[in-house]
């Protein structure tokens, strides 16, 4: 287990170099032209996330998905060990950054229960699996929710290969500017 724990610190540091060069114009808008192939219906809470600077950015396919009829949920990491819980943002209101600067809801907000996730990634392979940040809250939330995990990615964020272990959790589909890749 710490063999494949280094060797994932090792894939991080090398995919996070690889994916500052990957950012271009325009990504958000290929990304959202897929919204109707992604097969989410009307209504769906869709547990979607705010991108750092350098990760693969929905909020323009987030910003289709509520144009079609989807409610959008986003994450607030609730403690260590913990999946993320998914609150819905009130008309007006902003997300404040929480933990690990990202931007987050309020706990007071209204909670939701996504029936599909989109999901940050540093690296994904043919198989499914994805290269997390190490602290396993996705991995946890997929597992939790057992619903359809959609990672955004970049494709050159593809890799051959990625080392897992018992308490990963695999992707049903990626959605790269290039299109949908569907797994299992």
């Amino acid at each position: 287990m710490a063999e494949v724990d280094a060797q994932k610190q090792a894939l991080r540091r090398a995919a996070r170099e690889n994916r500052l060069t990957l950012a271009r114009p325009g990504f958000a808008a290929e990304i959202a032209r897929h919204s109707d192939a992604l097969g989410i219906a009307p209504g769906a809470v869709v547990g979607g996330y705010h991108a750092l600077p350098d990760e693969a950015d929905p909020a323009a396919l987030l910003e289709r998905l509520a144009a079609l009829g989807c409610r959008i949920a986003f994450p607030r990491v609730t403690g260590k060990g913990l999946k993320l819980e998914f609150h819905v943002v009130p008309d007006g209101e902003k997300m404040a950054p929480g933990a690990f600067g990202i931007c987050e809801p309020h706990a007071s907000w209204p909670r939701a229960n996504p029936s599909v996730l989109l999901v940050p990634l540093l690296a994904f392979d043919g198989s499914g699996r994805r290269l997390g940040y190490g602290g396993g809250y996705y991995d946890r939330t997929i597992a939790g929710l057992a619903v359809p995990a959609i990672g955004i990615a970049y494709s050159g964020q593809q890799v051959a290969s990625l080392p897992h272990q018992a308490h990963d959790r695999t992707l049903d589909m990626v959605l790269t500017e290039q299109g949908i890749r569907r797994f299992q």
